[in-house]
Formats: C-alpha cells, sequence, structure tokens
C-alpha cells in the first residue's frame, strides 16, 4: 500500500478494466450482455437472473420466494434439474472449448444427445453421476506469469451449468448491486461506469485498489460450503458442489487433491466465489459504511478485484486494517504489491 502516490483518475479503472477481461479469459462458459448502469452503487441487484428469457415457471418461483423471504432455506431444488434445463445447458456451453480430462467435445456429445442427457438426469438424481478432475493447462498474465486454468469434463460442465442457473435464481436477488463479476447481464463495462458515477457524485478522495492473493486457490471449501449453506439446504444440491470441489485436479497424467480452492475455469467457480466474497466482503462492508464511516464510501466488486473510494484518508487507513483482519478470518489476504491505497 503506497498512501503517497498520485493518480491521474485513469489508472486504477484502466487496471480494473485489464484485471476483469484476463479474468473472463479464463471463464470459458460465461457470456453477458451490456445493460444500463446502476447508478446507485449501495443498493442490491434486482435484476432477474436470466433476463427474463428461457427461465422456467418453476425457476421463476424459486426466484420469486428468495425475494419475498430473505432467510428461507432452499430444501428441494434438485427437481429443477430436469432434461430440458440439461439440454439448454448443453447448449449455454461453447462448441470450440477445450476438452477436459475425458477427452470428450462438444460435437462428439451432441451426437445422440437426447439419450446422452437421459442417462446423465437418471445418474444424477440416484446419486450415480461421479465428477472427474479438471485438467489443469495455464494462460499468460498481463503480467507475464501464468494462470492456471482448470478444464472440467463435458458432463461435468453441463451439471454445474444447470446448477448455477438454479442457484442463480436465488443468488442473483440477494447479491449486491456493487458486485460484477460474472453475473448475468452485467459485464466490466458497467463496472467501470459505476466507478465513475461513484467518483463524480460522491466526495471521493481516497481510492484503495484491492488485489485478493491467489483468490480462487484459496478459497476455503469449508468456509464456501457455509457460506451456500445459509440458502441451500438441498442436500443433493450441497453434495453436487462438494464433489466438484473435492474432484481434484490433473497435470500431465497426474492426479492431485485439492483440500482448497477452486478450479478458474469451472463453470460452477465465479459463482461459488461470488457467494464467498458476498458473505466475507460485500455484507461486512455495509455494516462497516453503516456503523463505521462518517464520510462518504463507495464500492465495486467484480469477483475478487476491489475498488473502494473514501473521503478521507483516516477511514481509508482504518478501513484497510479491518480489510485484512476481515480476510483473514477466511484464510485470505491481500496482495502487498498489488494493493495500493491512492
Amino acid at each position: 500500500m503506497n498512501g503517497g502516490e498520485e493518480s491521474d483518475g485513469v489508472e486504477v479503472p484502466m487496471k480494473l478494466a485489464s484485471k476483469a477481461k484476463e479474468k473472463q479469459a479464463g471463464v470459458a462458459e460465461q457470456g453477458e450482455g451490456r445493460t444500463p448502469t446502476e447508478e446507485n452503487i449501495g443498493q442490491r441487484s434486482t435484476r432477474p437472473a436470466q433476463e427474463g428469457r428461457g427461465v422456467s415457471q418453476g425457476l421463476a418461483g424459486v426466484r420469486k420466494v428468495a425475494r419475498e423471504r430473505k432467510q428461507e432455506r432452499f430444501t428441494t431444488l434438485l427437481h429443477h434439474l430436469t432434461i430440458d434445463l440439461l439440454r439448454a445447458s448443453f447448449y449455454a456451453l461453447k462448441k470450440s472449448a477445450a476438452p477436459g480430462v475425458d477427452g470428450v467435445r462438444w460435437q462428439e456429445y451432441e451426437d445422440g444427445l437426447e439419450d446422452r442427457l437421459a442417462d446423465l438426469k437418471d445418474r444424477i438424481h440416484r446419486g450415480a453421476y461421479r465428477a472427474q478432475p479438471s485438467r489443469r493447462i495455464y494462460i499468460p498474465k498481463a503480467d507475464g506469469r501464468q494462470r492456471p486454468i482448470g478444464i472440467a469434463a463435458l458432463e461435468d460442465k453441463i451439471v454445474q451449468q444447470a446448477v448455477g442457473t438454479i442457484l442463480n435464481e436465488v443468488y442473483e436477488v440477494d447479491f449486491r448491486g456493487f458486485s460484477y463479476g460474472f453475473r448475468p447481464g452485467r459485464n466490466p463495462h458497467q463496472a467501470l461506469d459505476a466507478l465513475s458515477v461513484g467518483i463524480e457524485r460522491k466526495r471521493v478522495n481516497w481510492i484503495l485498489d484491492a488485489d485478493i492473493r491467489g483468490f480462487f486457490d484459496q478459497m476455503s471449501h469449508e468456509w464456501t460450503m457455509k457460506f451456500v449453506q445459509h440458502r441451500i439446504a438441498d442436500p443433493r444440491i450441497l453434495r453436487l458442489i462438494q464433489k466438484w470441489l473435492q474432484a481434484g485436479v490433473s497435470e500431465d497424467g497426474e492426479w492431485s487433491e485439492t483440500k482448497v480452492g477452486t478450479p478458474q475455469g469451472a463453470v460452477i467457480s465465479p459463482l461459488l466465489a461470488n457467494v464467498y466474497l458476498h458473505y466475507v466482503f460485500d455484507l461486512w462492508l455495509e455494516v462497516w459504511r453503516k456503523r463505521v464511516a462518517k464520510g462518504d464510501v463507495i464500492a465495486i466488486r467484480y469477483a475478487d478485484d476491489l475498488v473502494v473510494g473514501f473521503e478521507n484518508r483516516a477511514e481509508a487507513e482504518r478501513f484497510v486494517k479491518e480489510f485484512k483482519e476481515r480476510l483473514a478470518e477466511f484464510g485470505l489476504e491481500l496482495h502487498p504489491e498489488k494493493t495500493r491505497l491512492i
């Protein structure tokens, strides 16, 4: 953190855009369109999870209950995982995506698709579905280093896509308006727009540009499951998530266990990351802003990249100290070289 660093007002937004673009490159099956900026960045999002397209009546009912009953824990969700949803999930995947450890490509799976999906649905519902390890590859980062990416087997991608669609109906009414990363109908441009609006309309003199060190690799499986269980109590859904977290990785034919973290590149990982930081950061920030801050405070979060603006330096420095303590409770830390107070 450099307390005396000057900024021309462009550096932080450009860095956010660069990192957001880099993260999108590692998430194979995410697609978002640009929609108008949500100017009041302190408000939660009420945007429907799938923008009203292709949401079944049953899933729309899940969203309605989630919106009206904030303490509701959903005990029966897996029945929404139908052949229709699996089919839609399959066609939502990128046709050209690299194969996982199974070696199966999209075009191969489409041959005889209906029989394959019927068998997959049957295995899921009777508990016979088994998650396969992710195939680890590396893509170059902007700083010249390599980012590890986990490529799931095709059936794992389909099931993760389907479960993510179901869970989005719950979480899209919970997630806050200042959370922009890997959410339906949201993109980096909107995050930058909202940041600009916040800086222009609020008294912002100090900006914390924060980077959580190795976030996806350090996510605690125990905390992930605890956070998910605040809203999800269907044991079959919970078992699926645990299977994906514990499936391990395969690199050069060698399998290794994963005790922490979720693979970047897995379809379900962005949602789990947002759930994790919803409880670790978003809700905590709202309380901090209400109970501690005397001046204006704005925030934008894009996955694990955070920009927080403050009216005065003393509150900014107090926030940094207390945020570090908060992260440490959940096995996380700020990257000392990539976190700056400007």
